[in-house]
């Protein structure tokens, strides 16, 4: 099988992150929950993984990663844990529908009142529609840092300036980026920065997190078993323990943590220029077959490893169900939980078919994957 959907999850990992997760799953204890070495040693593991993030991110405060299942749980923690009733929020047409539903939600309750940057026919936000949507009473804009279904970067440093200069809160879903494109978090301004392990960090399933600025300050979401405090009626105010209730998945941030391990020896910046260059070289075939679409902005320097297309009125899940069962190429077709981002491209009713590459594609697989979009599309 070639496998091009690295967008939803890396399928292939560093060999040290399953052996990471094997010698954890051996012998690590509940962090935390403990004096004897089981429980030290799954503490050591989990700071050292959070030191780790923290450099990755160009961020000076391990203490403030927190760890979670995935972004969507990152996301939701943040969101749920910023705003209070009154406060305004200012969203993209880009966004996840992990970004979306815990908005809409509070949005629907009365909690916020919500405004929604609108994108071009390109993919791209409108960046005067930030700055013309702000309020007094704007606590934050929320944004993806990469589109998962163009492959398009949002200018962060150009919407962080805009948030400073009203001062609100820049908070970044990082899910397409983290680990595939260096998101230094502190020069950028980002005031809470979400990701997830499992897609460009090329960890296990099952873990993520979010760095958290310091002055900015999230109610628990959730609250619970913490290891310390436990008279306490209340959950510890101390990060990161005031975010993390319950036991942490020990063994997926052992993974974790030897994954930013081969990330931070091999350098963002070389597995952002294989995957650049692995992207053009699709993209620069694709895009002169005839009756295929490809959406999305290439005029851009640096982007998401993303190519989504459309073979003439095909249903992009018939497509992608050939591509699977006559060529052995697994792609993701639909709507790809990006409601918005389909209708500003037009695209609500036909989906699209999304071919994601990562650091272990190879340029055979690339080749095979052009050839077979050719004969479809002669079909």
């Amino acid at each position: 099988m070639i496998y091009l959907d690295n967008a939803a999850t890396s399928l292939h990992k560093p060999p040290q992150v399953i052996e990471a997760v094997v010698e954890a799953m051996q012998s690590l204890g509940n962090a935390a929950r403990g004096a004897h070495e089981n429980s030290l040693q799954a503490s050591r593991v989990i700071y050292g993984a959070r030191c780790k993030l923290a450099e990755l991110f160009g961020f000076s405060h391990p203490e403030r990663v927190i760890f979670t299942a995935n972004a969507t749980e990152s996301l939701n923690l943040a969101l749920n844990g910023l705003f209070s009733p009154g406060d305004h929020v200012i969203t993209t047409d880009l966004e996840h529908n992990s970004v979306l539903r815990p908005l809409y939600r509070l949005e629907d309750a009365g909690m916020i009142s919500l405004d929604i940057v609108p994108a071009d026919t390109l993919g791209n936000p409108d960046y005067a529609a930030f700055a013309s949507l702000m309020r007094p009473n704007t606590r934050a804009i929320v944004t993806t840092h990469g589109s998962n279904l163009t492959g398009n970067l949002v200018d962060l440093h150009r919407v962080s300036a805009i948030a400073k200069s009203h001062g609100a809160l820049l908070v970044v879903d990082a899910s397409q980026t983290a680990g595939a494109l260096p998101i230094p978090m502190e020069e950028t301004g980002i005031d809470v920065l979400c990701f997830t392990g499992h897609k460009g960090l090329m960890g296990p399933q099952g873990t993520g997190g979010l760095c958290v600025a310091p002055g900015v300050d999230l109610r628990p979401w959730k609250v619970g078993g913490s290891g310390v405090h436990s008279y306490s009626r209340t959950q510890p105010e101390d990060y990161p323990t005031r975010l993390e209730a319950g036991t942490l998945n020990g063994h997926g941030i052992a993974g974790l943590s030897a994954a930013v391990d081969f990330l931070l020896e091999t350098g963002v910046e070389t597995i952002a220029r294989r995957e650049s260059a692995l992207t053009r070289r699709f993209y620069q075939a694709v895009k002169q077959i005839p009756g295929v679409t490809v959406y999305g902005d290439f005029s851009q320097p640096q982007r998401c490893a993303i190519v989504s297309v459309n073979v003439g009125q095909e249903d992009s899940g018939r497509i992608a169900d050939a591509l699977m069962e006559d060529y052995g190429i697994a792609v993701r077709p639909g709507a790809h939980c990006a409601p918005r981002m389909h209708q500003a491209l037009g695209t609500q009713h036909q989906g699209a078919v999304r071919f994601s590459f990562g650091w272990y594609t190879t340029e055979a697989e690339i080749d095979a994957a052009i050839t077979a979009l050719q004969e479809l599309a002669a079909e």
